[in-house]
C-alpha cells in the first residue's frame, strides 16, 4: 500500500485532472485517500500547495507521455506533427478533459499567484521546446498558439477536427521555413 503522501497525491493526480480545481474539496481528497486530516496536513500545508504539486507531477507525466509518442520521429516537422497526433491520443485517452493547467488557471483568482507561477513556468518549458526543436521564434510561436488552442477546442467542440487542421497548417508553415 502507498504511503499517506503518495495516496493523497494520486488521488488529487485524479480528482484535480477529472473535476478541476475548485469542484475538488480537502475532505474529498482526505477520505479518497483514506488519510486522517492531521496526515493530510502533514504533508501539504493547504490545498494550494498541493495543487502545485499536483502540477508538477501532470507536467512530468504528460512531457514522458509527449516524449514517448514522438520519440521514433526522425525529422523536427515529424515530430511536430506528431506531437499534434499526440493531442488526439490524450482526448481519446482522458475523454476530451483537456489541459489541467489551462483547466485551473481558469478557475482560480489572481490572488492565487504561486499556481500561477507553476503554470506560466511550465507552459514556458513547452515554448522553449518548440523553440529549441523549431529555431525559429515567429515559427515556433505559431506552433505553439496552434498547439494550445487545439487543446482548448477540442476540449471545447469533444473533437479533434481542429487538432487535424491544426496539422495541416504547421505542416505548411514548417515546409515554408524549415
Amino acid at each position: 500500500m502507498l504511503k499517506p503522501r503518495e495516496r493523497i497525491l494520486s488521488t488529487a493526480m485524479v480528482l484535480f485532472h477529472r473535476q478541476g480545481y475548485n469542484n475538488t474539496g480537502i475532505n474529498q481528497v482526505i477520505d479518497e485517500a483514506h488519510v486522517s486530516k492531521a496526515s493530510f496536513y502533514q504533508h501539504f500545508k493547504s490545498k494550494d500547495d498541493l495543487c502545485i504539486e499536483f502540477l508538477n507531477k501532470r507536467y512530468d507525466y504528460w512531457v514522458a507521455e509527449l516524449e514517448k509518442f514522438t520519440s521514433e520521429a526522425e525529422t523536427v516537422q515529424e515530430k511536430i506533427l506528431k506531437s499534434f497526433d499526440f493531442l488526439m491520443d490524450m482526448n481519446k485517452r482522458e475523454d476530451f478533459r483537456g489541459c489541467s493547467f489551462l483547466n485551473i488557471l481558469s478557475e482560480i483568482p489572481a490572488d492565487k499567484e504561486e499556481i500561477y507561477k507553476v503554470i506560466r513556468y511550465h507552459k514556458n518549458k513547452l515554448r522553449e521546446c518548440f523553440n529549441e526543436d523549431i529555431q525559429n521564434d515567429m515559427v515556433s510561436a505559431h506552433v505553439y498558439l496552434l498547439f494550445e488552442s487545439s487543446i482548448l477546442t477540442s476540449q471545447l467542440y469533444r473533437s479533434n477536427e481542429l487538432i487535424e487542421k491544426s496539422k495541416i497548417i504547421v505542416k505548411e508553415v514548417l515546409s515554408n521555413s524549415l
